[in-house]
């Protein structure tokens, strides 16, 4: 019942809409139909020096036999023009081309037919008459935008607006800078415009001054006192986006930016299409670019698996894969809010994908073989993991069990039914950990690369299967052996730096802490680390997939690292506030298990290079592939027992791991 009322009252506001726009243009053609009538009387009026009496006959007879004629092709030229569909609250010089067009179709159509049906009437009473209509015409679909004008003077008296500075004098500069002035929601005024094509400085847009180039920005801040930064420059390469807005970001202004190309293209540029600028905006590097086309090949016809799919990896990894035709999604994830999140945006968004969302742990054997024995993935993106560093380091034995042992046992069940890869999704930290979570995601990637090895060899039935439920009768009535001993499935792993705005990151808290008005904490003023955005990373790990041969670890190019205390006072500077002034910035010191950097390779890694220019190979490092192997059912035991000799032995198996 509620649905029906809702749908009921839906239904009558969109009547209304509809029937307040036919009532605005039927008011408008019962206007153009009085006006051109008057027009065309008063210039028959001037020219007999503005008394009837002196008209002769034959013209009045003239005017009103062919004025309704007149007038009704008035209406159907301006409503070929679109004279009736233009939204005149936004009038501007093509609207008013539009008007002169129309005025002169029908002032030729008007001299011609009453000459040819009438009679042979005064130059001047055709120019007078030509004139006056241009002018009512024009005037009743100019006077709203003149109204505005007035409300918004108004405004600016009463209302305190907040100032404003646009750097881009070209056509999408020119956009905002109309849109605020015709707004009237933004409370605002643009003071300046910035442009570095010299020919426009000290010149005016619509009453406001160009001040100069780039180099103009921060003096230019000072003294208009501004507030609030508009970029505008769709045409921008990278490079000089990001030169501008880190000469913005030294400013105290909030700061937004047109978020591309398309958006102009389309004529989309308002104050409503500007973004805030991200930090990602500043990062010192270019996007990563993928081959989508062999991304498409790869994926399209195949049944997909992610695990942790509701995670901020895993959840943008299935918008990607989804988007690439795959034959069937599934998502796997522990956590069912985020499950059911992704889900209803990806069935909104790709109605026709063929899509199973599955709830369940990585760390239950039955649950993860039940899964492969029935859905058959071709392909498999392991995201599922404990990523937070200080909580792992309070829960290690949680870290082996859910990271290491998990990966294990999904590793087996695609190896057991025939996937064809398998791709680990790893992490800097694993590089030399000084903590228990990196030290897991290195025991990940050394799983796949043993299980690769092995595979390699012809002897993936020496691979021990590592069970917590199962019996070993269980276990044969799977029937796997078959799937195992002829196992193709070519492993690999994908590592890479922290992910800007994924869950656990530095982003999302430092916005929080801002918006409470401080302080935000930094861990140590010196801490670096290597950033990418979510998108980048999933292009990555989608383009490895298509790379690997089986035992790689794949690493991107991320550029310089940040320092994480900039990467704050850079965040406090977007949101419009002084860092140390407004917001408080604190250091609280090292977290347990944390490094001041993190690499991205081992010394003993080399790299070799891909067809992708910002995507790298690590070469395996050697290891006894066999005592690993033996070794991990003890880790697994000492795990489920919860143990505290649990880093003692995670020690023992990676040589690298040094706990802090």
């Amino acid at each position: 019942m509620y649905t029906d009322d809702k749908e009921q009252t839906q239904f009558t506001n969109k009547l209304k809409k509809l029937t307040h726009g036919k009532l605005v243009v039927l008011y408008l053609m019962l206007y153009d139909a009085a006006t051109i009538t008057i027009a065309y009387f008063l210039a028959l009026w001037i020219r007999f020096d503005c008394a009837i009496s002196q008209i002769p006959e034959s013209y009045l007879s003239a005017y009103l036999n062919f004025i309704p004629i007149y007038v009704v092709v008035c209406i159907v030229v301006f409503h070929i023009l679109r004279l009736y569909s233009s939204i005149w609250q936004y009038a501007s010089f093509d609207e008013l081309t539009k008007i002169i067009i129309a005025t002169g179709i029908t002032a030729v159509i008007h001299w011609v037919g009453i000459l040819v049906l009438f009679e042979r009437m005064p130059i001047s009473y055709i120019f007078i008459g030509v004139m006056l209509q241009l002018f009512f015409v024009a005037l009743v679909r100019f006077s709203y935008r003149f109204v505005l004008l007035l409300r918004s003077v108004v405004k600016e008296d009463k209302t305190y607006l907040r100032r404003v500075m646009i750097i881009g004098a070209g056509e999408a500069g020119r956009m905002i800078l109309r849109d605020i002035k015709n707004s009237h929601v933004v409370e605002e005024k643009v003071y300046c415009l910035i442009d570095d094509d010299i020919n426009k400085w000290n010149r005016y847009i619509d009453g406001v001054p160009v001040v100069g180039g780039t180099e103009s920005i921060l003096k230019a801040c000072e003294e208009y006192a501004i507030e609030k930064i508009y970029v505008a420059i769709p045409s921008a390469t990278i490079d000089e986006r990001r030169n501008i807005l880190a000469v913005c970001s030294e400013t105290n202004a909030e700061l937004m930016n047109l978020p591309g190309l398309y958006e102009f293209m389309t004529g989309r540029v308002t104050v409503a299409s500007m973004k805030k600028v991200e930090v990602e905006d500043l990062l010192g590097r270019d996007a990563i670019k993928v081959d989508m086309n062999e991304i498409f090949n790869y994926i399209s016809g195949k049944t997909v698996l992610i695990t942790g799919g509701g995670g901020s990896i895993g959840s943008e990894l299935a918008r990607q894969v989804a988007a690439h035709g795959p034959k069937k999604l599934i998502l796997f994830d522990i956590y069912e809010n985020s499950a059911y999140t992704i889900q209803l945006e990806l069935r909104r968004k790709f109605p026709n994908l063929n899509l199973e969302v599955l709830i369940g742990s990585v760390r239950d054997s039955r649950k993860i073989f039940q899964v492969f024995e029935k859905y058959k993935p071709d392909i498999v993106y392991h995201a599922a993991a404990h990523k937070h560093v200080p909580l792992m380091e309070d829960s290690p034995c949680e870290a082996i069990k859910n990271n290491a042992i998990g990966t294990y046992k999904t590793a087996y069940a695609a190896m057991a039914h025939g996937c064809s890869k398998f791709v680990l999704i790893s992490t800097d930290k694993a590089v030399n950990p000084t903590n228990i979570m990196g030290a897991s995601k290195r025991l990940c990637e050394m799983i796949v690369q043993a299980f690769d090895a092995k595979i390699k060899a012809g002897k993936a039935a020496e691979i021990p299967q590592l069970f917590t439920h199962l019996t070993k009768d269980e276990e044969k009535k799977k029937n796997i052996n078959d799937g195992v001993v002829n196992a193709k499935t070519e492993f690999v792993a994908v590592r890479f730096g922290n992910v800007l705005g994924s869950n656990g990151s530095v982003i999302p808290l430092f916005k929080r802490q801002i918006e409470l008005g401080g302080p935000v904490t930094v861990t140590h003023p010196d801490i670096i680390r290597y950033f990418m955005t979510i998108p980048e990373a999933v292009s990555l790990v989608m383009q490895a997939g298509t790379y690997a041969n089986g035992g790689e670890i794949f690493v991107l190019d991320m550029g310089e690292p940040v320092k994480i205390d900039t990467l704050a006072r850079n965040l406090i500077r977007l949101s419009g506030h002084k860092p140390d002034v407004d917001i408080k910035i604190e250091y609280s010191g090292l977290r347990p298990g944390e490094k001041l950097f993190e690499e991205k390779l081992m010394a003993e890694e080399g790299l070799k290079k891909t067809q992708n220019e910002l995507i790298h190979i690590g070469c395996p490092i050697p290891f006894d592939v066999e005592e690993f192997l033996a070794e991990l059912s003890e880790l697994m035991e000492i795990a489920y027992k919860n143990k505290d000799s649990i880093r003692e032995f995670v020690q023992k198996v990676v040589t690298t791991y040094h706990p802090m």
